[in-house]
């Protein structure tokens, strides 16, 4: 790890400040307002919540983990599909359980250590996961890309396809050719870039921009008081397992995000703090109707390019989040990015979430000329893939990547050969 400029603790000077913690809040905004325009929510409670749970997580790690939690990608389907049996109140309702389940596991790591995890979740069982949960949204990105409503039904049109294809390259191009800040903001500056293009072609209706006010409160969604607070089995079985991979997922961004700061971030403050703050930020997100969070590679990556450690720059960036969730003309104009727009970005965004989960497989040198290797991965990709259902009753069932979830984490605990796919935790 080269010297930092400003190291956790270090207060960055009034000017510097703004101007790092702004740098933070952009490189999280495109990705945060996403999730919610692609599953119903409020991008103002998404930004607002993001914030809001970034300072609790800041909180519980003592001011030692200089991390931010957006938008988790991986809830998307889960979300849909609560949304599309109960409501979103449903959804929420989801979240919350899992937000139970990160505590219950933050508990255990607190008794017992985190072995048990790391062999209950090897590569073998969340990388193929991961590609499940990409490949699960890839005819979704394709429609939103290329296709305009017409009645009940959708028809192609090359026209909005054309802006689909323009966020997608403005995305790539930044990624690839650029190497500064500027390819850690592919997903805002695609937007944008698109939202242009769209302007210039004609397909953008501004009616929200211009009724909305200046100063907007966010739409809040309250048990209770938006809708019943109702648990099913379904529910808890198509949101609940997801939080193998989301604890994984954490698990990874603390382990580089500690060699990029040079601290061992699993043992000090420990990954059951780690993990209770990205718990409860998910829960008061979804109290209040925000997507569930998790820590963002994003930012990570800012640390490591401005060598700005400092975890009040993080601070500041969640109170932007606060602030710009309360104006009102800025999310009208959230509100009109059409959707040809997310389609595009979305094009490359779950196909890197599929990537990432060969990432993980390669990174983790799984053999799979090792046949447990190969039965474990093959079963998960089908069943998930190919929408495989347990369907126990009318209000009861499992199916998708949640089943192909639960059943990769049993064949992984049955199948000779357990100790072979272990995790390794980086420490030594």
């Amino acid at each position: 790890m080269s010297e930092a400029i400003l190291d956790v603790h270090d207060k960055p000077k009034a000017g510097q400040w703004i101007s790092l913690s702004l740098q933070h809040m952009f490189a999280m905004f495109g990705a945060t307002i996403l999730v919610p325009q692609l599953v119903g929510l409020s991008p103002a409670i998404a930004l607002l919540t993001s914030g809001i749970a970034t300072i609790i997580f800041i909180i519980i790690t003592q001011f030692k983990v200089p991390a931010y939690l957006g938008s988790s990608f991986a809830f998307i389907v889960p979300i849909t599909i609560a949304t599309e049996t109960g409501g979103i109140g449903s959804a929420m309702i989801g979240a919350m359980f899992v937000s139970l389940v990160y505590a219950i596991v933050a508990l255990i790591i607190w008794k017992t250590g985190y072995q048990w995890l790391m062999k209950l979740l090897p590569p073998i069982v969340v990388g193929p996961v991961i590609i499940v949960i990409g490949l699960a949204l890839s005819g979704t990105a394709v429609d939103m890309a290329m296709t305009i409503p017409v009645g009940d039904a959708s028809e192609y049109s090359l026209l909005h396809f054309s802006a689909a294809l323009v966020t997608l390259m403005t995305a790539i191009i930044c990624n690839i050719y650029f190497k500064n800040i500027i390819s850690l903001m592919p997903i805002l500056i695609g937007i944008i870039v698109g939202y242009a293009y769209s302007a210039a072609i004609g397909i953008i209706d501004y009616t929200a921009i211009s009724s909305a006010k200046w100063f907007a409160v966010p739409e809040f969604l309250i048990p209770g008081v938006d809708y019943s607070f109702q648990v099913t089995p379904t529910l808890l079985f198509v949101m609940v397992p997801i939080a193998i991979v989301t604890i994984s997922e954490h698990i990874g961004h603390q382990l580089v995000l500690g060699k990029i700061v040079g601290r061992n971030y699993i043992k000090d403050p420990g990954l059951h703090r780690s993990i209770l703050g990205d718990g409860i930020g998910t829960f008061i997100s979804s109290l209040v109707g925000g997507p569930p969070k998790t820590t963002y590679g994003e930012n990570i990556g800012v640390l490591a390019i401005t060598k700005v450690f400092s975890v009040y720059v993080i601070l500041g960036a969640a109170v932007f989040a606060i602030i710009f969730s309360f104006f009102g003309k800025l999310m009208a104009v959230i509100e009109t990015i059409p959707t040809a727009v997310l389609g595009g970005i979305s094009i490359l965004l779950f196909g890197i979430i599929a990537s990432s989960g060969l990432r993980m497989l390669v990174d983790n040198n799984i053999d799979f000329g090792n046949n447990r290797n190969l039965v474990i991965s093959s079963v998960i990709l089908v069943i998930g893939i190919g929408g495989a259902k347990l369907e126990f009753s009318e209000t009861f069932s499992i199916e998708g990547m949640a089943l192909a979830a639960i059943v990769g984490v049993i064949l992984n605990l049955i199948l000779p050969g357990l100790d072979k796919n272990e995790l390794d935790d980086g420490t030594e």
